[in-house]
């Protein structure tokens, strides 16, 4: 075989006498990991989980009514919150703002509800928490969360959660049926 071009004549005169492999000694891998995710942030999250839904209950977690955090869409029932507050809705979704700052915890509980909303889930718990982990032990979460929701033409009804789901630091919040 004649070739005029020289960088073709160098390129086979290199090859003569190569062959192939005739089978590659190469590892075939599984799909790819998942990203890493730090072992502390995991064990916060359980931590901060575990305190709101289990920790001590305080006064006002006790008392039946008076301060305690409820809204009612206009023009529904208050049996729909009476309901509500008696635990007859089914909690089928959790939305776990322990940690984050007030943007990411408005962005989160919006891709949450709309989450919900899609997937037909009408009965959510949100836990703000109560504010322990904040400067002067306030729960800035917990006002912004309730005025958030209040805004929203998709929640129906919130009130604050019983003792064993979190008391004060956590909400039950009925949504709308999604639209068909």
């Amino acid at each position: 075989m004649e070739h005029t071009d020289p960088d073709q004549r160098a390129f086979h005169a290199a090859m003569l006498g190569v062959e192939p492999i005739t089978a590659p000694n190469r590892v075939h891998l599984g799909s790819p990991l998942p990203p890493p995710r730090p072992q502390q942030s995991i064990s916060d999250e359980r931590a901060a989980l575990h305190e709101s839904l289990h920790g001590q209950i305080g006064l006002q977690d006790r008392l039946e009514g008076g301060d305690e955090a409820n809204h009612l869409r206009h023009g529904l029932a208050i049996s729909v919150l009476r309901d509500l507050r008696r635990g007859r809705w089914v909690v089928q979704a959790e939305l776990d703002l322990h940690g984050m700052n007030r943007d990411e915890a408005r962005h989160s509980l919006s891709g949450f509800l709309a989450e919900c909303l899609h997937h037909g889930q009408r009965c959510v718990r949100i836990i703000h928490g109560k504010g322990h982990g904040s400067p002067q032990k306030l729960s800035i979460l917990r006002q912004l969360v309730r005025g958030w929701l209040a805004q929203r033409q998709e929640i129906l009804a919130y009130c604050q959660a019983r003792p064993h789901d979190g008391g004060e630091g956590a909400l039950i919040v009925l949504l709308r049926a999604a639209r068909k």
